[in-house]
């Protein structure tokens, strides 16, 4: 039997003048039956932070759904955002180097490769899958797959690429192998670390940055 997934703007359901209108109160409810044991942040982001993250512009989250005979179920989500993307020449290739070099800014601004050449950046606005995850509480014969999920963000990632232009796109991962494995197969390219701010919930942990040009 064929599955369909697709996925809706958080914003919708907020809209009273939108057909997918719910009030903030059906769709917390909604979001309290997501869980990612694995990845805890990705839960503590659907249901405490994503609808004043949406509200105030800051990224939109999408909600996926699959479409049943007797309702839709919440198999996953995604949230995005244009974020500002700093990528040393020295961590790509001078092919992906001349790509970024069209809508970037470079330091140091004559452009001029020295022995100091591992320390020239390129610095864009990039589009930036802020959190991406999946719906562990449902029987795993119901759940979403990792490359569907990711795969319905990159459309939505392509279909403002269209409209607005940018030729990237970035994300943050944990320095796990499969996560790593799973990215690269999937067109990413890691190019850098970041260590991550200590917050009430978690302890500061180091990301890999992966880019994939679009």
């Amino acid at each position: 039997m064929m599955v369909s997934f697709y996925a809706m703007n958080l914003r919708r359901t907020l809209d009273k003048d939108d057909c997918a209108y719910i009030g903030e109160n059906a769709l917390s409810h909604l979001i309290e039956g997501f869980s990612c044991p694995s990845n805890p942040e990705v839960e503590h982001f659907l249901k405490h932070s994503s609808i004043e993250f949406t509200k105030k512009n800051q990224s939109i989250t999408y909600l996926v759904f699959c479409n049943t005979a007797h309702k839709d179920i919440l198999v996953g989500y995604y949230t995005l955002a244009i974020k500002p993307i700093s990528v040393r020449a020295s961590s790509i290739s001078r092919t992906m180097e001349r790509k970024l070099a069209r809508v970037s800014t470079l330091n140091p601004d004559d452009g001029t490769y020295t022995a100091a050449a591992y320390l020239i950046t390129y610095t864009a606005a990039a589009y930036l899958i802020a959190q991406i995850g999946k719906n562990f509480a449902l029987p795993k014969s119901n759940r979403i797959k990792g490359v569907e999920l990711l795969d319905l963000a990159n459309r939505r990632i392509a279909r403002t690429q269209y409209d607005f232009g940018g030729v990237v796109e970035f994300l943050e991962c944990e320095d796990n192998p499969f996560l790593l494995d799973f990215y690269a197969e999937n067109g990413f390219k890691a190019f850098d670390r970041r260590v991550t701010k200590s917050t009430d919930e978690e302890k500061p942990h180091e990301l890999v940055q992966m880019l994939r040009f679009i």
